[in-house]
């Protein structure tokens, strides 16, 4: 049901709407507090629709319709929650966030658009926006945002969110390990983001760190007190993805034997992270669209609703999520509700600033798992101009690879000297496709050839290239492979197929 049909109901029936049959209302959910709410829009359906529902849930509801009223109102009256719309007539929705924030420094502010965009609500959680929700919203929706500021308020006033908040006098957590700018603006947008609820989309090259940043966020949010759970979209084929996120019910398929909660459950209440989101099926995103915008959840086999969750969600991938949105990859819905706030992690090559602390790290790291007791090495300074001067292809997963490769094989207090870096030095094939690349590009220039088509043809000729090397070197053994590439099996079956590669009885193009 429409919020705006809610405002014309009866509350009977607004309220079956809100709590739907075949969900339990949590303890928690029962004792929340009570919030005294404002509502700023200038769309007096949308604001007294928004009003039916939360005065049903208990809370007292004040609407303003004029951005000039709602100024005048916050000065004179305290509220715990404000919802304001981003696109008033006379004063602009960030003139009201900063100006009932400065008035009301511990308000929860949320802004509501029908024109959402990136910049935008970037904008609005700088400006200190708890969250940020586009328009059309349903009343469901609604109901679970203003329950996640319940739980927060309840929290706020009991005093625990400050532990939950805190990080190191650098304001960086032990693994996030850099200092170059670059990789410095990511964490800063990140220790930004974590604060909120807001959906955050990680991109990023292959072992560039998307799940450590994932990991970041959660830790220093107000549900780091909760499980943060991870999924990868990649490794599973769809119909045991659909059941491992939503659940089953008994009998759903064969080998349903027993009902099962699913990943999306076992997450309420924290974070749930979407690793290679591009890489679900359309079917399963469509299910957690879904899922997203009413916290309903039905299992896998069931027709009624099985639990109502509150969740705060961020995705990952390594694709160019535009182009996979435009190739029928990633529904747009999805992409535009789960990006309000994007976050990009430069590659390695991109910060070679950050080699030397990382160096650094995974070697002591590394040497006191392996090596315990023996005399530390000494890193030469040819050694760290080889590694510095590598174009790093396969990014910090692949520094650090490197570096325990070396760990294992180098004798106790050495100058460790580029021939003691065997990976590195065998891995021609990289560098050479580098400066094939970049010759390319050039001539792909001149030719007209796009970005993203150029990207494409380079980066496919080098996982092909990649694979064929990665499978030999390892022998043939799939396996072993994967752990050397450090992706699971799944996964490099999957790029095997894409590339049209099969394993016997030799590595070729089929």
């Amino acid at each position: 049901m429409s919020l705006a049909s809610a405002a014309n109901g009866k509350r009977g029936r607004t309220r079956g709407m809100v709590h739907e049959p075949g969900i339990e209302v949590s303890g928690a959910e029962k004792r929340r507090p009570t919030l005294r709410v404002l509502v700023i829009d200038d769309e007096p359906t949308l604001a007294q629709g928004c009003a039916s529902i939360l005065e049903i849930e208990g809370h007292a509801v004040t609407i303003c319709t004029r951005g000039e009223e709602a100024l005048e109102l916050v000065r004179r009256q305290r509220f715990d929650l404000m919802l304001v719309d981003m696109y008033m007539s006379q004063v602009s929705g960030l003139e009201l966030l900063r100006g009932c924030l400065a008035a009301q420094p511990e308000t929860i502010v949320v802004m509501m658009t029908g024109n959402p965009s990136v910049e935008s609500s970037l904008e609005a959680l700088r400006a200190g926006a708890w969250d940020y929700v586009p328009k059309p919203f349903s009343a469901e929706h609604l109901r679970v945002l203003v329950g996640r500021a319940a739980h927060t308020i309840d929290q706020l006033r009991r005093g625990q969110v400050g532990d939950a908040l805190a990080v190191d006098a650098r304001g960086v957590m032990p693994q996030l390990l850099g200092v170059s700018q670059a990789f410095r603006r990511v964490i800063d947008l990140a220790r930004r983001v974590a604060r909120t609820d807001a959906s955050v989309f990680i991109t990023g090259e292959s072992g560039s760190g998307k799940d450590l940043i994932a990991q970041y966020i959660h830790q220093n949010s107000r549900r780091s007190d909760r499980e943060m759970v991870a999924l990868n979209c990649a490794a599973l084929p769809e119909p045991l993805l659909e059941s491992e996120l939503f659940g089953h019910v008994r009998g759903a398929f064969t080998g349903a034997v027993v009902e099962k909660e699913g990943l999306l459950e076992a997450a309420d209440g924290g974070t749930l992270f979407l690793d290679e989101l591009t890489e679900m099926p359309l079917g399963v995103q469509a299910k957690l669209l879904r899922v997203i915008q009413d916290g309903i959840v039905r299992r896998v086999g069931s027709n009624a609703a099985n639990a109502q969750v509150d969740i705060r969600f961020i995705a990952a991938t390594n694709r160019d999520t535009r182009e996979a949105v435009e190739n029928h990859r990633l529904r747009r819905d999805l992409f535009y509700r789960l990006r309000v706030v994007p976050l990009h992690i430069p590659p390695l090559r991109e910060r070679r600033e950050d080699i030397p602390v990382l160096v650094e790290t995974f070697l002591r790291r590394f040497w006191a798992r392996h090596r315990s007791g023996e005399e530390f090495p000494v890193l030469g300074a040819a050694a760290m101009r080889m590694l510095q001067d590598h174009p790093w292809p396969g990014n910090v997963r692949e520094l650090q690879n490197v570096i325990e490769h070396a760990v294992v094989l180098l004798d106790p207090g050495c100058e460790i000297a580029p021939g003691d870096l065997p990976l590195l030095e065998s891995e021609e094939l990289p560098q050479n496709e580098i400066g094939a690349g970049a010759f390319d590009v050039v001539a792909a220039v001149n030719a007209g050839e796009s970005y993203h088509a150029l990207r494409d043809r380079l980066l496919a000729n080098f996982e092909q290239k990649y694979l064929v090397a990665l499978i030999d070197h390892a022998g043939g053994s799939i396996s072993k492979a994967a752990r050397l590439a450090g992706v699971d099996r799944t996964t490099l079956y999957r790029f095997m197929e894409r590339h049209g590669l099969q394993r016997r009885p030799s590595l070729t193009k089929v």
